[in-house]
């Protein structure tokens, strides 16, 4: 067998780790069955790596074990790490004095709402591991977020059976190189079997992990389409943040945000707000940045420079999305995963013109129709921000030049309230380009400063980003 299939393989994974004496730990699995520990028995000699393995099903034993977190939820961040809290200082206090001294202990913990019977729920779990990277040592955690996309329960209890192999195998193997212990977290699954969109390093082994660098890399390699950032930078599982919410997105570079984008977010946030039941407390606002060039290509765009524009719209309150999605209707329908409420989307004159172009839609079997059909079908609508033209005279949603075929779909948006226009709140703001902004940056402090938020401006000044130099 080719060594590196070999260890890729659950079942060689499994083996390895039973067949080392120095690593030893308890696995505690609830809501899917112990199929982690399953793995390492039929791997065979898991007297060698298990200590105790634990399900605690009902509630009121879960509870008394590892006591309740807020909201009462049991699938979640917070119950997760009460297991960890709960099972790691346990295995050492119980093995630690009788074991070898280069033994490196771990517990797994995953909680798991999987696949129920007659009754369609949300399929998700988080799991983490926290592990000794050397004897001895301060533990280190890694918790993931995981949604199963497999149809039933077992193929769900397979699955999760697998990752959890994968993760305590990556946290003791493949810990020095956080994109790799990510690219191996499917090893022996389908890419359509899950789906991982958040991942967190956390402890004295992971103290120089940017997770906002990790977490994008979830993205290229293909465990994601995307990732959101909470204004305070912390990645976000995505059906927590919008689930029950009305979305409103801004598609930009952002590179650097400027006086323009903002506008652009907060005057679409007023006309957003301006329709049924969409509130300041009930509403998501999200800047998007799309990793893909209008192809469908990826720009290869550096995670420095990424998290460099995220910063600077976390640092203006705002939260962030990253993702791989060229198509608007692509977007919308990963909103629609999470919410049946409203989604708007803000966009400019030139964006609702390449949206009415037969050429973006190579690819698409039903072409701009398909298109359309996806993007429109409940509750999604267009705000569309204003232009200059050429002679400086204001062009608005309501005299966009489309094609003669296109401009009759176009009078069937605006007369069902699919499109809407948005106003400019000043009309110097037209003059502002990212493209110039950045261009100034290696000169210094200057003109530029102007056209961005003054928090922006500090920001790119003390930190030197996009290649500002003094």
């Amino acid at each position: 067998m080719d060594s590196q299939v070999s260890e890729r393989s659950t079942v060689n994974k499994a083996l390895r780790l039973n067949l080392d004496e120095k690593k030893y730990g308890t696995i505690a699995e609830i809501g899917a069955g112990q199929e982690v520990a399953r793995q390492f028995f039929i791997a065979g000699a898991a007297a060698g790596t298990v200590a105790k393995t634990i399900s605690a099903y009902d509630m009121q034993f879960s509870d008394a074990i590892y006591g309740t977190q807020e909201g009462g939820r049991y699938v979640s961040k917070a119950r997760v790490r009460a297991m960890l809290d709960k099972e790691f200082p346990l295995v050492v206090s119980r093995v630690g004095t009788s074991r070898s001294r280069t033994s490196r202990y771990f517990s797994y913990a995953a909680t798991v709402s999987a696949k129920s019977y007659n009754r369609e729920n949300e399929c998700h779990a988080w799991c983490g591991i926290r592990v000794q990277m050397y004897p001895g040592a301060e533990p280190s955690d890694i918790i993931v977020h995981v949604r199963m996309l497999d149809k039933t329960a077992e193929q769900q209890q397979d699955t999760l059976g697998i990752l959890g192999v994968n993760l305590i195998y990556a946290a003791y193997y493949y810990f020095e190189d956080p994109k790799k212990f990510i690219n191996s977290l499917s090893d022996d699954l389908n890419s359509d079997r899950i789906e991982i969109d958040s991942i967190d390093f956390k402890g004295p082994y992971f103290e120089d992990v940017d997770n906002r660098a990790i977490n994008l890399h979830l993205i290229r390699s293909w465990k994601t389409r995307a990732i959101i950032f909470k204004p305070d930078g912390e990645a976000v599982v995505p059906a927590e943040m919008l689930y029950k919410k009305n979305v409103l997105t801004t598609r930009g570079s952002f590179r650097p945000v400027t006086k323009l984008n903002v506008d652009m977010i907060e005057q679409g946030f007023q006309a957003f707000k301006a329709h049924e039941g969409v509130t300041d407390d009930n509403s998501i606002v999200l800047a998007e940045i799309s990793i893909n060039d209008h192809t469908g290509k990826d720009l290869m765009v550096p995670e420095e420079d990424l998290i460099a524009r995220v910063e600077l719209l976390n640092a203006l309150g705002y939260s962030v999305m990253v993702s791989d999605y060229t198509r608007y209707f692509s977007l919308r329908a990963y909103f629609r995963q999470y919410t049946a409420m409203q989604i708007g989307i803000v966009v400019g004159m030139i964006n609702i013109k390449e949206i009415f172009d037969d050429d973006k839609y190579v690819g698409v079997e039903g072409g701009i129709l398909e298109g359309f059909g996806k993007l429109f079908p409940d509750n999604t609508r267009l705000f569309v921000y204003p232009e200059l033209d050429s002679e400086g005279n204001l062009r608005d949603f309501t005299s966009i030049e489309i094609e003669e075929k296109n401009q009759y779909l176009y009078k069937h948006l605006l007369q069902n309230k699919y499109v809407f226009g948005i106003d400019c709140s000043d009309a110097e703001l037209f003059t502002i380009y990212s493209r110039d902004v950045l261009a100034k940056l290696p000169y210094g402090r200057g003109s530029w400063e102007s056209c961005v938020p003054d928090d922006t401006a500090a920001r790119i000044v003390e930190n030197r980003m996009f290649g500002f130099k003094d």
